[in-house]
């Protein structure tokens, strides 16, 4: 694979996790959960640094992060939900990654996402409405940056893995 990196993108409860730790296993890539690292540097959760120092600082650590991993080999990446957001993040990934957008349809995000309370974009409209609300606002950025679309409903994480992986090889030809 000539791409150095692998961004999973989407919105949360799309599988990016799950499919993380299945890519991990087949291509034997290095890993790296973005909000996970965050939360590690940060020494704080999600939730408390959009509480104390607020969601553009999250944005900000995102930024600096993106630009870490675009130093790396062979790695793949769980993106925060918005990290797609900023172009800035895009144009960096891009360099030398393949970005692989997933996506679910609302309800089965807020099936996977009911029970958490680590999403704090979700806490007070913890509803399918509002999921799709917020997918919608961000589909333009996110269908923008992908080089490529692979839908997580109803199929294992096994499933996803073989279908990325054989897409990455005629993306990367």
């Amino acid at each position: 694979m000539p791409k150095k990196q692998i961004y999973l993108t989407g919105f949360m409860g799309t599988g990016k996790s799950m499919i993380l730790n299945c890519l991990h296993e087949v291509c034997g890539f290095d890993k790296i959960e973005m909000d996970e690292q965050i939360v590690q540097e940060q020494g704080m959760s999600i939730p408390e640094i959009f509480e104390k120092k607020g969601e553009e600082y999250f944005r900000n650590l995102e930024t600096e992060l993106v630009k870490k991993i675009s130093a790396m080999d062979n790695i793949v990446v769980s993106c925060g939900g918005g990290t797609v957001m900023r172009q800035c993040n895009v144009d960096e990934m891009k360099k030398n990654g393949t970005i692989v957008l997933l996506t679910a349809e609302p309800e089965t995000v807020y099936e996977r996402v009911k029970g958490s309370h680590n999403r704090p974009l979700l806490e007070k409209n913890m509803n399918p409405e509002y999921i799709k609300e917020l997918m919608e606002a961000r589909r333009p950025k996110y269908e923008a940056a992908a080089d490529f679309v692979i839908k997580t409903d109803n199929r294992t994480a096994e499933e996803i893995c073989l279908e990325i992986n054989k897409r990455l090889k005629t993306v990367d030809n």
